[in-house]
């Protein structure tokens, strides 16, 4: 039987950082990899992470590294790099035959690749899984209860990597529905944006209601399109994150849509911004996507549009209400 011991995460964002620490808890090593110079020493000196997750105490036992090498002689490997980087980051990591667990969310533009895509073509040979559901980072990095989504397509991978990722308030649900867990993962941070955009501009409470349902409909038509299954989709990798990330301003990608519900432009809300709002980026490529597939989805193009700057929230509510009558189930 497989079993993992010793964790490697790559990246050290909030999330990154979280995942970090809720392996280094009970005191076991990990080594956590961030491209900035100033989180690495924060970390090493300080046990914290003042940039991205500055709240949280993190273990003695979780060390930081600038250089990706370091991460080669790991038994399995966390990636929590931001889709855009995460190609190039992918291409330096040291040959070998580690897992490779996908935490970040969204499509690559151009491709329409997902992580696994990418580790696919990067990375073969390596079994891959990803990690995706309901989960705040200080959260989670607080030891607070959460359950999760494990999707591998080897069932075995998948269990083995569940119960090394498992604590008495962590609980990862296994599944091989990879593409499901992709697909949930990267179109409810789109979606959380539209109902912050709601709530920014004060459209009230049904309307964000009306939004999470009709938004669900959207996850649900794109991912069977490409053969997610519906109970992953309902699960906590799509339904139950959707519901988190479009009822809190604790979302990074509630708050850049409340931003811009209440006039200001994405431009400015994401300037200077060392963290991101995976929706932001993802808004555009799955917009892209749907239309090249046929698929209709609506708020994720009017998101994709806002986003861009090429529509105003006025107009882009007054073009979703004005839409043709219609079944329910459509």
């Amino acid at each position: 039987m497989t079993s993992y011991r010793n964790f490697g995460v790559v990246g050290g964002g909030a999330w990154g950082t979280a995942l970090a620490q809720l392996l280094a808890a009970d005191g076991d090593p990990v080594l956590l990899w961030a491209r900035e110079a100033d989180v690495v020493a924060a970390i090493n000196a300080d046990h914290r992470n003042p940039v991205f997750l500055p709240d949280a105490a993190l273990s003695p036992s979780l060390t930081a590294t600038e250089d990706l090498a370091a991460m080669g002689d790991l038994d399995a490997l966390l990636v929590v790099v931001p889709v855009p980087f995460l190609r190039a980051v992918l291409a330096q990591l040291p040959a070998g035959g580690a897992p490779l667990i996908f935490c970040s969310k969204g499509m690559e533009a151009g491709s329409f690749a997902f992580p696994i895509d990418m580790a696919r073509d990067l990375c073969p040979g390596r079994p891959h899984a990803v990690l995706s559901g309901p989960t705040f980072a200080h959260e989670v990095a607080a030891g607070l209860p959460t359950a999760i989504t494990l999707a591998a397509d080897d069932a075995d991978v998948a269990a083995a990597l569940a119960r090394a990722l498992a604590r008495p308030h962590f609980r990862p649900y296994v599944s091989t529905d990879v593409v499901g867990a992709e697909i949930g993962g990267a179109i409810k941070n789109i979606l959380a944006i539209a109902c912050g955009i709601v709530d920014g501009a004060g459209l009230g409470l049904n309307a964000r209601a009306a939004l999470i349902s009709r938004g669900f409909a959207e996850m649900t038509r794109f991912g069977l399109s490409r053969g997610a299954q519906a109970e992953t989709l309902a699960g906590l990798a799509g339904l139950g994150d959707l519901v988190l990330t479009c009822t809190s301003s604790n979302s990074r990608n509630f708050a850049l849509g409340q931003g811009l519900g209440r006039g200001a432009a994405a431009t400015e809300l994401m300037a200077d911004r060392r963290t991101v709002a995976e929706g932001a980026f993802s808004a555009p490529v799955v917009a892209a996507a749907a239309r090249a597939e046929g698929i209709d989805m609506p708020i994720t193009d009017a998101v994709a549009r806002l986003v861009a700057g090429e529509t105003r929230v006025a107009d882009a509510v007054q073009a979703l209400l004005s839409r043709p009558l219609r079944p329910e189930g459509r």
